[in-house]
């Protein structure tokens, strides 16, 4: 099993074919509070924050690992909350550098509780 944390985005030309549902499904599954779109062509998630200064400090910090990786995902930036969303354009869908990157930004901020 990959580690998604520690792996590096790689390039896909034209003839990869996508993930399939059940290897999307599967590694979805590994980053918490991620989902996959209707037409299963992206991964989603909203990030929220306490302000602004938060917010664009979260976005700078994604252009920077975008960068690294050169995988570049969609971003739409309010005042304390950020949508990511990632597809691999090149194959026309989801790949394993969707999930790569959806790891490393889900690093960025403390686990989550539900509780609260």
């Amino acid at each position: 099993m990959i580690d998604l944390l520690n792996s590096h985005c790689q390039h896909y030309g034209k003839d990869t074919l996508p993930l399939d549902k059940a290897a999307s499904e599967s590694l979805l599954n590994r980053v918490a509070g991620w989902n996959i779109s209707d037409d299963e062509k992206s991964i989603s998630k909203c990030f929220k924050f306490k302000n602004y200064y938060q917010t664009i400090a979260f976005v700078n910090a994604n252009a920077y690992i975008s960068h690294e990786q050169d995988h570049h995902p969609d971003l739409e930036v309010g005042y304390n909350r950020c949508i990511v969303t990632f597809s691999t354009h090149s194959v026309g869908g989801l790949s394993q550098n969707d999930f790569i990157c959806a790891a490393k930004f889900n690093a960025l901020l403390p686990i989550e509780d539900p509780a609260s």
